[in-house]
């Protein structure tokens, strides 16, 4: 038992061992570390003894993998990934533990109306719990969530499946144009009039059936969407439309939460709207503070119903 233990590598050399089989370079990979190389090279070669094979090819000019360590590329992938996500799932359940709650949002999410109010809620409900907002970019929104690198997110949907929401709120979706983009200047129009105009694409992390809402792809006669650059983030979205390399739909709270010079938001009489929600994993939806996000969400709209239906005039006495 004990011989084989001792062969056992560490993740910590697998994790050198893989960032090697990129850069194939000791210096490179050593820098990319914040290692010297000589230490690297220390690590590379226990790493061979424990597994009892070689891993590195090593002349005086060149570094490739052998076969064997080809081979064993996968499995050091899968290892560090299943550490990776052991060492999340213990941070998640170490928040609950803490009563400290990561919160996701994206866009301008944390400064809408019903965001601030469940957020308001869970303060005044639970002083003890600790809320730590996080804002995500468009590739990342819902890869952290599935991460457990945070607990819920304030976003719109739609979401995987692996996920629950509770919808907080609905509103229009408007087109967003350069300024100088030849339908800017309309006041009303609809999905038809933009066919063949390019919409900005997302990074390949982020899920289609997401971006494929928000592009309206395919279009209500069935022809597919020509996508333009990829974006990362609110900022870049908007450079590359105010450039004219492409445009897209957003939520018609853009208007006021995004102005930027070069931008012109149009009203689109036949785009379906969108809805914010928050979310969470399915798998987790009865952890503590998991249940107690979802109370609250589920207050905050029950409330805003009320409101409206106090709103409503008195129906006339037949």
């Amino acid at each position: 038992m004990g011989a084989s233990l001792s062969r056992e590598p560490s993740i910590h050399q697998l994790r050198l061992y893989l960032a090697l089989s990129e850069e194939l370079h000791f210096g490179n990979a050593a820098a990319r570390l914040f290692i010297t190389q000589p230490a690297l090279s220390q690590q590379i070669r226990e790493l061979e003894k424990r597994l009892g094979v070689r891993v590195i090819e090593r002349t005086s000019r060149t570094l490739a993998l052998t076969e064997e360590g080809r081979a064993l590329l996968p499995a050091a992938r899968a290892a560090v990934a299943a550490v990776d996500r052991l060492k999340r799932v213990a941070e998640a359940q170490q928040r609950q533990i803490s009563g400290r709650v990561v919160v996701g949002t994206i866009g301008a999410e944390a400064s809408m109306t019903h965001t601030r109010a469940v957020l308001g809620l869970l303060r005044d409900r639970h002083p003890r719990m600790t809320l730590h907002l996080v804002n995500l970019s468009f590739g990342d929104h819902m890869a952290a969530l599935a991460r457990q690198d945070v607990d819920v997110v304030f976003l719109r949907p739609p979401v995987t499946e692996e996920m629950e929401l509770h919808h907080l709120a609905t509103e229009p979706r408007v087109a967003c144009l350069s300024a100088d983009h030849p339908l800017a200047a309309s006041p009303r129009l609809t999905l038809a009039q933009f066919a063949g105009f390019p919409v900005v694409d997302m990074p390949e992390q982020v899920p289609r059936l997401w971006w494929e809402f928000w592009a309206v792809d395919p279009r209500p006669d069935g022809s597919r969407v020509r996508y333009g650059p990829v974006v990362t983030d609110m900022e870049s979205l908007m450079h590359t439309v105010a450039t004219g390399e492409a445009m897209c739909f957003l939520p018609a709270a853009a208007r006021d939460y995004f102005p930027r010079p070069g931008i012109a938001y149009v009203t689109v009489v036949d785009l379906p709207p969108s809805t914010s929600a928050v979310a969470w994993l399915r798998r987790r939806r009865s952890e503590p503070t998991i249940t107690a996000v979802r109370s609250a969400a589920q207050h905050v709209t029950s409330r805003a119903e009320a409101d409206r239906t106090d709103d409503q005039p008195p129906a006339l006495a037949g």
